[in-house]
């Protein structure tokens, strides 16, 4: 002790006097350059300095030093920069990039990293002076051609033992942003995964840490970062160009054991090809119906019920910006260009704060990024379908354009056949994107999207149905540091329909109807530290939406005018959420969402008495409300927790809970989604929909996530949603509230997932048993269905089996084959007949008693390569494909008619027999 004692006591003492001994200079120095300043102090002092030439190129410095210490001097010209300096024996100053140099190594330095001398003298001069032979400088070796980089420098005292690296990660020949890309530090376990953005964010242990990249298409990269900072590194990856016999990479493998959200799936849109679809299109929907808890009412219908929600209860966002009703020619076709797709993510149970204003889901659609390389696209040729993308760089490696346009030549058909129905018929539609992407800097990025689809048909040689969806969004990201992050996005939705009617009487008019959605929206993310990261912000909507109107078509026609007013409603939120990890097994998602809307003028709102039903005959009177006068408010705090414990390093355990409030509804008598539906605000006389959602699931992998299995459960409790009265009129109709009916909903079911993910033979096995359930109970006869009883809604399907197989026979040919059975919707049937004051009248059963037969289908596709040269002007996609192959005759609807004084069953179907398909797709 007493020799530790005096070996301190005399280093203290030699440095002190070393430093009252120590010279001092005056000099003033504005933006020189730092080799200038070194020369200079030479030239002053009996220092010399020791450094590599190229680490000071491009470096300037400020200062005014009047009578300073050389060292201090030297100190404060170094502080912004990445060296560091060490003086021995008085004055050699020798500096060093990022490292520090210590007078004494750490006890076991050499046993933990691989360390070699780097002692070359033809790698460090100052002008005419060496490096003593007396210093050794210690450098990692890199081994396996890892590439080293250095953020930062050493600084003494540090007591920072991690730091924060982030960057970006595109590729070489594109530019484009590489998502889901795994990026490991080897030998610890710990990693990440880039975004969509190809952005990721890594904490490091201060000093080396070797990154090893892995990514489907792109060679595999090993760096050695040697961090002493929050910092930032860019890399460019090489594109995997090696023939193999197979190549199986997993970006995300683990991803659904490890976060803490239920009911999240993650489509694969490049695999989505392979599926066989009803006429040969790539469709993300169709993909998303063989997932377990979410299904449709039958082909040919649009919309889609998820976990036993309505069809309105589904938020799907294409960029950030409202789609309203994704589906052409009835649902049989995406209304969404396939090949601008980069990543799609459907929330079916624990859905997170920064989304409102739905019960049932969120299908989060996202554009890829338009290569800022060089001139690509993609298209197809189909049966009755052309689809073009173009990707166009407009300044290098900073910024492009995409546009991609899809159109239908069915009509073109329908006019070459000889039936004279089909012939008159129509079925026509088209959709356009656009996408514009800006790298403004490495902390600021735009993106704006604009999108336009339209729909037209007629099944008679009177009527003419058209509709279409128009979107448009500006997304600015900015990163303000390693741990704070922004995005502001401004969107604009519109949908609307029309009807023109020219018919043989005097009868002819046009019906319009739209709305219009326009949003603002400001959402930060703050990595607090390991433990907690933020996400919080506001959101805004105004909706507008004009109810329809009528004209008469003609001076002959007898059609009275008539416009519904508009309905004005405002919903506004802000939202909070923390992932706070406790411990390595356990990982919280706890966030909150307080949302208010506000019906708003201009507006007439009937007045009813609580002791009577909602009819023209019990209106009491009507109250007038000015421009942007609030009617009536509604609103509540959303909350959203979930956690997640490992029971293995493959095997989790999660639970969810969420409550959510949806203001704006669907008016529909239709069993499923109709291009005809309108929307209707909440309002003085109907409530906003409310639902809560428990889950729990258990999520295994095997084999290094070749394997993935999920059995996940969920109830879900729903408030006043909206029904109909029977024979009720809902379009054109000023007194809405008088035909319909609002109850109470209740869901639940169990959903098993069975998934191989790679081989020769992949794919997976859906299964859900579920209910959906609603009860009309009001408090008068005209408001009871069913005695007040629960009963099945028209979506209600208990068992849903979907089986999905791919297999390669070799790296151009494969097969592919799906398998469904559901089991028969509810319908409400006639189940007797009377004569009353001699007429005869029809006696139906509860509403939705029976069901449709059962509905399944197997459908078959074989898929052909082309070559796997590298200069090809296009790379070529064949696939030869057959929907109900079977010739299952699926009933679509049952209705009913009489003939003879006899009530006959007839049911109607939308692919009775085989559809054989050949689609041609290209890609440059």
């Amino acid at each position: 002790m007493k020799q530790i004692f005096f070996i301190l006591f005399f280093n203290f003492l030699y440095f002190g006097v070393a430093q009252e001994s120590e010279p001092r200079i005056s000099i003033s120095i504005q933006n020189t350059a730092l080799v200038t300043v070194i020369e200079e102090i030479e030239e002053k002092t009996d220092f010399h300095f020791y450094f590599i030439d190229q680490w000071l190129q491009g470096i300037k410095v400020t200062g005014d030093f009047r009578d300073t210490p050389v060292t201090e001097v030297i100190e404060k010209l170094l502080t912004n920069t990445e060296i560091n300096f060490y003086v021995m024996d008085g004055s050699k100053v020798i500096l060093t990039k990022n490292t520090l140099i210590t007078d004494r190594l750490p006890e076991n330095y050499f046993s933990k990293q691989e360390v070699v001398p780097e002692n070359d003298e033809n790698n460090i001069t100052s002008g005419k002076n060496k490096v003593p032979q007396s210093l050794v400088v210690y450098q990692i070796k890199e081994t396996n051609r890892a590439r080293m980089i250095t953020i930062g420098k050493e600084k003494p005292n540090d007591i920072n033992a991690t730091y924060n690296l982030r960057g970006t990660i595109t590729g070489a020949e594109d530019g484009k942003p590489v998502s889901d890309l795994v990026l490991m530090v080897e030998g610890t376990g710990k990693g990440t995964t880039t975004d969509e953005n190809g952005a990721y964010q890594l904490k490091l242990t201060k000093g080396p840490n070797i990154i090893l990249t892995k990514g489907l298409g792109f060679k595999d990269t090993k760096t050695t970062v040697v961090i002493y900072s929050d910092g930032e590194y860019n890399l460019q990856l090489d594109e995997s160009i090696e023939s193999l016999d197979e190549v199986v990479v997993r970006s995300d493998y683990n991803k659904n054991v490890e976060d803490a959200h239920t009911g999240v799936i993650t489509l694969d849109v490049e695999n989505i090809k392979n599926i066989p679809l009803i006429l040969g299109e790539e469709d993300i929907f169709k993909a998303a119906l063989f997932m377990p808890g979410i299904s449709t009412a039958g082909e040919g219908s649009a919309g889609y019920n998820v976990r036993g929600g309505k069809t309105d209860q589904n938020l799907i966002l294409f960029d950030e910006g409202v789609i309203y009703n994704p589906a052409h020619f009835f649902g049989i076709f995406s209304a969404i260009n396939p090949f601008s797709i980069g990543k799609a993510t459907i929330y079916k149970g624990n859905i997170p704060v920064e989304y409102g204003g739905r019960l049932s889901s969120v299908f989060d659609i996202r554009s890829k990024k338009g290569n800022m390389k060089q001139i690509s696209g993609e298209g197809s040729i189909g049966p009755v379908t052309g689809n073009l993308l173009l990707e166009l760089p407009v300044v290098q490696d900073k910024s492009s354009i995409m546009v991609g346009g899809r159109a239908t030549y069915s009509n073109w058909i329908l006019r070459s056949l000889d039936d004279d129905r089909l012939k008159n018929s129509e079925a026509s539609f088209f959709d356009l994107i656009g996408k514009f992407d800006q790298v403004i800097n490495e902390n600021n990025s735009i993106e704006a999207t604009g999108y336009f689809s339209h729909d037209a048909y007629s099944v008679t040689r009177d009527s003419i149905y058209d509709y279409s969806n128009l979107m448009a969004s500006l997304i600015w990201n900015h990163q303000f540091n390693t741990q704070n992050s922004l995005a502001v996005t401004l969107s604009h939705s519109g949908y609307g329909f029309g009807i023109a009617y020219d018919g043989l009487a005097n009868n002819d008019f046009n019906l319009e109807y739209k709305n219009n959605e326009s949003s603002l929206k400001i959402k930060m993310k703050s990595l607090l530290n390991e433990q907690h990261t933020l996400d919080y912000g506001l959101i805004s909507k105004l909706y507008t939406i004009y109810p329809g109107k009528i004209n008469p078509e003609g001076i002959d026609s007898e059609i009275t005018a008539l416009t519904i007013p508009k309905e004005k409603g405002l919903e506004s939120a802000l939202f909070l959420s923390d992932s706070y990890k406790f411990n390595d097994d356990l990982l919280f998602e706890l966030g909150i969402r307080y949302s208010l809307y506000a019906a708003l003028g201009p507006s007439t709102q009937r007045t009813y008495p609580d002791d009577a039903p909602k009819n023209s005959g019990t209106q009491t009177g009507m109250i007038n409300y000015d421009n942007n006068e609030v009617i009536k408010t509604n609103g509540g705090p959303e909350v959203m927790a979930s956690a997640r414990y490992f029971l293995g390093e493959d095997f989790s355990v999660k639970a969810s809970y969420n409550n959510t409030i949806q203001y704006i509804h669907t008016l529909s008598s239709n069993t499923t989604a109709s291009p005809i539906d309108t929307w209707k605000l909440s309002d003085l006389n109907i409530e906003p929909q409310r639902s809560s959602q428990y889950s729990l699931g258990l999520y295994r992998n095997l084999d290094a996530g070749l394997y993935e299995i999920s059995l996940e459960g969920y109830y879900k409790k729903q408030k006043n949603l909206l029904d109909y009265k029977v024979g009720a009129q809902l379009l054109l109709n000023e007194a809405i509230e008088t035909e319909v009916l609002q109850g109470d909903g209740k869901a639940y079911g169990i959903e098993l997932m069975l998934k191989k993910n790679e081989g020769k033979l992949n794919g997976w096995l859906a299964y859900s048993y579920s209910r959906s359930l609603i009860r009309l109970a009001g408090d008068f006869d005209e408001e009871i269905v069913n005695g007040g009883e629960y009963f099945a809604t028209n979506y209600d399907k208990p068992h849903d089996l979907s089986i999905v197989a791919n297999y390669k026979f070799t790296r151009r040919f494969s097969a592919s084959a799906n398998f469904v059975y559901q089991t028969g919707r509810p319908v409400t049937f006639p189940v007797g007949k009377y004569t009353y004051n001699n007429a005869e009248y029809v006696v139906y059963s509860d509403r939705n008693a029976y069901r449709i037969p059962d509905y399944y289908r197997l459908d078959l596709s074989f898929n052909m390569e082309g070559t796997h040269k590298i200069e090809k002007l296009a790379h070529s996609f064949w696939s030869f494909s057959i929907y109900n192959a079977l010739g299952r005759n699926n009933p679509y609807s049952v209705f009913f008619v009489t003939e003879d004084g006899n009530i006959k069953a007839y049911q109607s179907s939308i692919f009775s027999i085989p559809v054989p398909t050949i689609t041609y797709n290209f890609k440059f």
